[in-house]
């Protein structure tokens, strides 16, 4: 696991374990942000110092220095692992080859500072949310603008794609959440219920359902063909701030500033199980065995919890 923080440092841990392999040092504010390639052997990280490094997981060395941005908010790799999309407070999406270090395409075009991207898992397209309420969708190998969406509700907080890369879910300031045609452009669905900024969103493998996390300390699971609510999950007193959902789109897991991790079932929208940490918990994840949950929280502690009987 890698572990990104205000600090400036990421950090790479054992799972088994829970200790500490390596630091990760270099960065000179925030690290906002770090996705790793497929193989598992690099990771990239964006912060706040207005760069993304990419870094050699097995020697624990920074291999590139990615200037040019302002401060870097969002970082996407495409799956073939030869390209990093990057997203910035200065409005624009730059498009890296990571092989080299050089810059492939700055992509200029937004209002406003741009808060997240995704890329599609072919690696030809990204989308990107920013502040001015607008998703643009951009030409990995051009870098040329497809789709300028608009309507968001309000600035963009967190979005997700479909895994065949045909639709996008925004989650927006307003609460509500948007479904877009990648395509034509067209909004299919808006997704309305929460009484709070949504603040993270992710979509089931089989694209058919989207959960979102929010402010009004609530998550909700849509049907993203109808745009009906299929449950409401409560049960946490604060804020949620990440969300993530196992493989199999039968359980999700989410973090809050109540200091609560919960288990939830998706279909029946009951708390499998729950965690009561020492701090407000910002982000959370679950292993590909689906019994192993990681969550960071506000004091910089990382908890790895395994599920009663797994």
């Amino acid at each position: 696991v890698v572990t990104a923080a205000a600090d400036g440092t990421l950090r790479v841990w054992a799972t088994t374990t829970g200790r500490a392999l390596d630091e990760l040092a270099g960065h000179h504010a925030a690290v906002r942000a770090v996705a790793l390639t497929g193989d598992g052997r690099r990771a990239v990280s964006a912060s706040a110092d207005g760069t993304v490094r990419v870094w050699d997981l097995t020697t624990s060395q920074t291999l590139h220095t990615l200037a040019g941005h302002g401060a870097v908010s969002a970082v996407a790799v495409t799956a073939d692992g030869r390209r990093a999309v990057s997203a910035s407070a200065d409005g624009t999406v730059r498009v890296w080859d990571l092989a080299t270090g050089q810059p492939l395409h700055t992509l200029a075009g937004h209002g406003a500072g741009v808060s997240a991207v995704a890329v599609t898992a072919d690696g030809e397209r990204a989308v990107a949310g920013a502040g001015d309420g607008t998703l643009r969708v951009w030409d990995l190998t051009t870098g040329r603008a497809l789709q300028v969406l608009t309507g968001a509700g309000g600035a963009v907080g967190a979005l997700a794609l479909t895994q065949a890369g045909e639709r996008a879910v925004a989650a927006a300031a307003d609460g509500a959440l948007r479904v877009w045609d990648l395509t034509t452009g067209r909004t299919l669905q808006v997704l309305s219920g929460h009484r709070g900024a949504a603040v993270a969103v992710v979509v089931t493998a089989d694209g058919q359902r989207a959960v979102a996390a929010a402010a009004d300390g609530t998550l909700r699971v849509w049907d993203l063909a109808t745009g009906r609510t299929l449950q409401v999950l409560t049960g946490h007193r604060g804020a949620v701030a990440a969300v993530v959902v196992a493989a199999d789109g039968q359980r999700a897991v989410s973090a809050a500033q109540d200091g609560t991790v919960r288990l939830w079932d998706l279909a029946t929208g009951r708390s499998l199980a729950s965690f009561s940490g020492p701090a407000p918990f910002w982000s959370c994840g679950l292993m590909p065995d689906g019994e192993t949950i990681v969550a960071g929280d506000e004091r910089g502690q990382v908890h790895f919890l395994r599920l009663a009987g797994g």
